[in-house]
């Protein structure tokens, strides 16, 4: 049996991805892609449907969240990396309550909770399923599967997991949720 603890560490070891590592393996990775980030949609945590079109020319970071986790202190980093970046980096906040149920709140509540706490100014989205299985959202399954996106196979591993969509729609980059917001690693990647 599992214990809480190896899946706190399992969650915690880094498993940070890039398409740059990948090339010595393929060199037409990225460009294996059948799909692009620009062919998905979502709904924002208030109902709006949005266009990740709308984001062309940016830089975005998709990251998988949640209220109740010992990450959850990531919406401050996530928050500070917004206004820091916002004319180049878009963040968009996918909440979900598949990793030991962190994320039990509405919509409402989430959002409530986001601005009250840490004063999310990001785009937020409805709460989804981000896991690989029949509920996983599109965008997540885009994300996870090297056949749609060309070379990432990795699903979240948990909350506060971190892809990175180029300028072009193209997934370039994957975070481990230990990976803070404001980390070298992550203002490196987004520059």
């Amino acid at each position: 049996m599992t214990s809480v603890g190896s899946l706190l560490l399992m969650a915690c070891s880094p498993k940070t991805q890039s398409v740059a590592e990948l090339r010595n393996e393929n060199p037409n990775a990225i460009m294996n892609a059948t799909k692009s980030f620009y062919d998905f949609s979502a709904t924002s945590i208030d109902g709006k449907t949005i266009n990740m079109s709308q984001y062309k020319g940016k830089k975005v970071l998709v990251v998988n969240t949640a209220s109740k986790c010992g990450y959850t202190p990531q919406y401050k980093g996530l928050e500070e990396l917004h206004q820091k970046m916002g004319d180049k980096l878009i963040i968009l906040g996918f909440p979900s309550n598949q990793f030991m149920a962190q994320e039990p709140g509405s919509n409402s509540d989430i959002a409530a909770f986001c601005q009250r706490n840490y004063g999310v100014s990001f785009q937020m989205f409805e709460k989804i399923a981000v896991k690989k299985g029949k509920d996983q959202d599109p965008l997540y399954h885009f994300l996870s599967d090297k056949t749609l996106n060309g070379w990432n196979d990795s699903d979240p591993t948990w909350n506060f997991y971190k892809y990175l969509i180029d300028e072009n729609g193209r997934l370039i980059n994957t975070f481990a949720s230990g990976v803070e917001p404001m980390s070298e690693e992550i203002l490196k990647a987004v520059q």
